[in-house]
Order: C-alpha cells, then sequence, then structure tokens
C-alpha cells in the first residue's frame, strides 16, 4: 500500500468512530443548545442595558439551565466538552470573544467530565447536577485567575472584577435549581422522555 492510502484509511477510521460515537442528532442537539444559549444572553445583555446584576444573573441562569436540559439530552462523554469548544468558537467568531477564556473553559468542563463519570460510578444520583455546578464553580475560578494574570500591575481593579464574577456565580447557583424545575416540567408534560 503507497503512504497515500494508509493515511487515507486512517483518517477515515478516525472519522468513523466519531461518528459511531456521536450521532448526528446528538450534535445538532450540541449545535442548537450552544447557539440558543449564546444568543439568550446576548438577548439579555442588550436589553437589560449591559453590565448591570439583575441582567448579568439571568444570563448565567439561563446558560446554566440550558446546560443541564443539555446534559441531560444528550448522555454522552464528551458532551460539555464539545459544547464549550462549539460556544467558544461561536464567541470568539461572532462577538470576538477572548481567546484566553478558551483553555480555563475547556479545562473545567474536562474536570467537570470527570467528576460525572466519578458520581456515576458511586450510583449517585444527579451526575449532571454535581458535574455542571462543578463546570460554574471552576470555570469562574478560572477565569477570575487569568484575569488576575491579566491585571496583575493593577490588582485594585480585581476589586471590581470580583462582584462580578460572584454574582454571576450566585445566578448559576440558581441556574441549577431552574434546570432541576424545568428536567421535572419537561418529563411531566412528556416533551422529554430521557
Amino acid at each position: 500500500m503507497t503512504e497515500m492510502t494508509l493515511e487515507r484509511k486512517e483518517s477515515s477510521s478516525w472519522l468513523r468512530r466519531f461518528g459511531d460515537r456521536w450521532g448526528a442528532r446528538d450534535l445538532v442537539v450540541i449545535g442548537v443548545f450552544a447557539a440558543t444559549a449564546k444568543l439568550s444572553t446576548v438577548l439579555i445583555a442588550m436589553v437589560g442595558g449591559g453590565m448591570n446584576p439583575v441582567s448579568l444573573l439571568l444570563k448565567n441562569v439561563v446558560f446554566t439551565t440550558l446546560l443541564v436540559i443539555m446534559l441531560y439530552k444528550v448522555r454522552q462523554p464528551g458532551t460539555l466538552s464539545l459544547f464549550v469548544i462549539v460556544s467558544a468558537l461561536v464567541n470568539f467568531l461572532l462577538l470576538g470573544g477572548n481567546v484566553t477564556l478558551i483553555p480555563p473553559m475547556l479545562a473545567a468542563a474536562l474536570v467537570s467530565e470527570a467528576v460525572m463519570k466519578f458520581v456515576k460510578s458511586l450510583g449517585w444520583k444527579g451526575a449532571v447536577f454535581w458535574g455542571v455546578g462543578c463546570f460554574d464553580f471552576l470555570s469562574k475560578g478560572l477565569s477570575l485567575a487569568v484575569s488576575y494574570l491579566m491585571m496583575r500591575e493593577s490588582p485594585a481593579l480585581m476589586a471590581v472584577v470580583l462582584p462580578i464574577v460572584l454574582i454571576g456565580y450566585a445566578g448559576s447557583l440558581i441556574g441549577l435549581y431552574t434546570g432541576y424545575r424545568s428536567m421535572k416540567e419537561l418529563r411531566h408534560a412528556g416533551i422529554a422522555r430521557f
């Protein structure tokens, strides 16, 4: 066999493994939820008039609620990481988002995936909530660390950033509750059978 044929077979086997693991329906759900989360948070910020505590709280509530529903809908390992990658790409391409926040978000997603797997292995219920809670906590904490690295010459600016992150995290905690309630209502209404 020639070298080109070997490369083609290796690439097609990787693509086949990816296709066997992720169905088209799962990928569409992840893409739709990533776009919906980004669009809804942008609309909330625009309607709320920018960076005020109410719109910041509401953005995080909606984002976390949608994340919980998506993780219940697509129960594949790696869903959260793929969601973060798609969200980061949408954020970077459409809104010019900060590239330095992508590695902390991806690291938080990978650790949260491990937490969900660990909780499932213990046989506890609510692995999704543990994972999303861990993701929210780590992503906010790691983004704060990146902010500190960027502003280390003037650490007094962290006094402005810290309340914003804490308000956002409070919204994420409320989003865990609204995600739980949304899942119960979707199951009760027969809309979601997962």
